[in-house]
C-alpha cells in the first residue's frame, strides 16, 4: 500500500513523560539517533522534536527546574 493510501495506517509518535519544561532529543541515539536538539516548552505543557517527532509532555507531578541539569554552560567551580 503507498504511503499516501487512505487505508494506511499511520502510528502515533512516541510521548514521553518528563518532568520538566526543559529536555533534549537525540532520537535514541546510534545509527537510527539525530543531532542532539534542546527543547523549551514554554508556556505549553508539551514539546515535539522537530526530528523524530516525539513528543515530551509535562509529568501531573512536575519538579522545579535545576540549574545543574540546564544545558547552558556553567563556570568550571559549578561543577
Amino acid at each position: 500500500m503507498p504511503p499516501g493510501h487512505p487505508g494506511a495506517i499511520i502510528t502515533a509518535a512516541e510521548g514521553i513523560v518528563v518532568w520538566t519544561k526543559r529536555g533534549a532529543c537525540d532520537g535514541g541515539g546510534g545509527a537510527w539517533g539525530h543531532p542532539m536538539v534542546y527543547m523549551d516548552m514554554g508556556e505549553d505543557d508539551f514539546v515535539e522534536c522537530g526530528y523524530c517527532d516525539r513528543r515530551f509532555v509535562l509529568s501531573a507531578h512536575p519538579h522545579d527546574e535545576n540549574e545543574y541539569l540546564s544545558p547552558a554552560a556553567r563556570a568550571p567551580e559549578a561543577h
